[in-house]
């Protein structure tokens, strides 16, 4: 069992639908997510990269939220992929990836729920955070970067500077670094191939088998402000909310509005 993620280790353990990533590791850096986009939009990548970082000091989330980590603690990467579909076909594609992961920690024995829009949730707290942003390459080609922070284990200290009850993954943090990472990547990587070709309708019952707070009472916020509260009923086919309210069943867009349960 090895700690170090290594970019040749990683590759080993790869499928055939993730055979033709480009893999990289590097010690620390600000956001693999930003890395890579200024990548597209240099001309830089061949194909499909992923970018996995062992500490980042700039990491973000939905919403422009800091994303706090500690190194050995977090597994952190980006999977940055070209897609022949147009950009307003990408909806829906941060559900998609939080089904891939949820699935792929799934089969490896940690059971997991997501909280729309793309959070995956273990004993009800947060374990990992999907962070996905578009970008035109020059040659006019889309982009997507598909970026991951999964907690594999919580430091007292870190828990503190983030200042909520997060969850944590032993099982996975005892793995080997790279077959976990390599899991995550095989099962990513043909869930973004069959994206490409479906959009997100082929997901949606996937991802409402894996919801948490199903029938659950809930409210969606808008900065701190209720802007609606219903019952938790799932995602439609182009992964917008739904809501059951007193006056029927209202679907919600993800913007940047949050999702918490009603107390």
């Amino acid at each position: 069992m090895t700690m170090d993620l290594n970019a040749a280790a990683i590759t080993d353990h790869c499928a055939a639908c993730a055979s033709h990533v480009a893999v990289t590791v590097v010690q620390e850096t600000g956001s693999t997510n930003a890395d890579l986009l200024a990548q597209v939009q240099g001309g830089a990548l061949a194909g499909p990269a992923l970018l996995v970082a062992h500490s980042q000091t700039a990491g973000r989330g939905r919403a422009g939220r800091s994303w706090l980590s500690a190194p050995g603690a977090t597994l952190m990467f980006s999977l940055a992929w070209r897609f022949k579909s147009p950009l307003q076909h990408l909806v829906g594609l941060p559900l998609a990836a939080g089904v891939a992961l949820a699935e792929a920690i799934q089969a490896l024995g940690v059971p997991v729920q997501l909280k729309w829009p793309n959070d995956l949730l273990k004993d009800g707290a947060k374990l990992a955070g999907i962070l996905v942003e578009t970008q035109t390459g020059p040659d006019g080609a889309v982009w997507a970067v598909v970026g991951a922070g999964i907690n594999l284990l919580m430091p007292d200290a870190l828990e503190t500077d983030i200042g909520r009850d997060v969850a944590s993954a032993p099982w996975l943090a005892q793995m080997d670094r790279n077959a976990l990472m390599g899991a995550l990547l095989n099962r990513l990587s043909a869930t973004l191939a069959e994206f490409d070709d479906t959009g997100f309708a082929a997901f949606t019952e996937r991802w409402n088998q894996l919801q948490a707070w199903r029938g659950e009472p809930v409210r969606i916020l808008d900065q701190g402000k209720v802007l609606l509260e219903g019952r938790m009923a799932g995602v439609d086919d182009t992964g917008r909310l739904l809501l059951q309210t007193d006056g029927g069943m209202v679907p919600v867009m993800s913007g940047d509005v949050s999702l918490r349960l009603a107390q």
